[in-house]
């Protein structure tokens, strides 16, 4: 029976769901949203601050300073919260109603960027106002984009998890936002099994990969500022995926009972596609990573009106019980 003292030790590790039924090819999706975080930046969130613990950079009393569009905030409001230290979160207009909520039930002060860089973006304008936070305030900043902490969280948890459960794994999907579950398990993999193809998961309209910036409505995956972690060189391959093929694939999972988050929708979708066009009808060994759970998307991918709002009423109209191969994503090898 597990005894924890503090929310960070506990996560569930080792549980996948089959999507085989629901997309016609095998494929195994790791869910990381089972902790009290409800997403796989708890993670990231915990080794961070340690590492700054460990190095002095971090001591009590101080506050932390964080950009983020709502998972790692959430994290980080938690971490910050059982061990006494202060927090303010940097998001903006996308980060979504429930996980701002969850911040300030937490003790975080969220500050939320309206008007974007002219160059750079929300995300721009959100790391010049924790710069300044830092500058003028002394407070802490981690920087998830640049951390060291961020990508190894991964490597020393999340990639080894994959390869115990499925040894014989042959391709990996993951997402792309600050890229430090993307370099931590590309590199443990390298490492340790180079055999496997690495597939990143990456929303069009994000720059990261070198594509134009477009609009993008979602929080989670994409960046409109390339992450300082990002080595391309260990990537194989880059699927951009569409925001409407995200809301398909997430309302049609929901349609069987599952309740993902954005992310995920993304993860699900580019995989299904890259699946379809390279592996149909193949017995693939391929595992895709699920980031988080849908339970703060109630008011924007699961809610109709906004739905409508954004993307038109007759994606609603929409039915299938199997994943669509989004026509929009496009794919390259890096």
């Amino acid at each position: 029976m597990p005894v924890i003292s503090t929310p960070q030790e506990f996560n569930v590790d080792d549980l996948y769901v089959d999507l085989r039924t629901l997309s016609g090819h095998p494929l195994y999706l790791k869910c990381e949203g089972f902790n009290f975080a409800g997403s796989i930046k708890l993670k990231a969130a915990t080794e961070m601050v340690a590492t700054a613990v460990r190095t002095g950079v971090l001591r009590p009393g101080d506050t932390l300073v964080e950009s983020s569009s709502g998972n790692l905030g959430v994290a980080l409001s938690l971490v910050a919260a059982s061990q006494g230290y202060g927090f303010l979160c940097v998001t903006d207009t996308r980060c979504t109603l429930g996980a701002r909520q969850l911040m300030q039930s937490l003790g975080t002060q969220v500050h939320v960027v309206t008007e974007p860089h002219p160059e750079e973006g929300l995300l721009g304008a959100r790391i010049r106002y924790v710069e300044r936070m830092r500058r003028e305030r002394g407070y802490v900043w981690l920087n998830q984009y640049a951390n060291p902490g961020n990508a190894m969280a991964h490597y020393l948890t999340t990639g080894p998890e994959i390869l115990k459960s499925f040894p014989e794994v042959e391709v990996l999907f993951i997402g792309a936002g600050s890229t430090g579950t993307l370099m931590g398990c590309s590199r443990y993999f390298r490492e340790n099994r180079p055999s496997v193809r690495i597939v990143a998961i990456d929303s069009v309209g994000s720059v990261t990969f070198g594509t134009p910036a477009q609009p993008r409505m979602l929080p989670g995956l994409g960046t409109s500022v390339r992450p300082p972690l990002l080595d391309e060189s260990i990537v194989d391959e880059v699927v951009h995926v569409a925001e409407i093929d995200t809301v398909r694939a997430c309302r049609t999972l929901v349609r069987h009972g599952f309740l993902f988050g954005g992310s995920t929708g993304t993860v699900i979708s580019g995989a299904m596609d890259w699946l379809a066009r390279n592996a149909p009808g193949d017995d693939l060994s391929a595992v895709a990573i699920s980031p988080d759970l849908g339970d703060r998307y109630l008011d924007t991918i699961y809610h109709d009106q906004w739905i409508a709002d954004i993307y038109g009423a007759e994606v609603l109209a929409e039915n299938g019980s199997r994943l669509p191969a989004p026509p929009t994503a496009t794919t390259r090898s890096t």
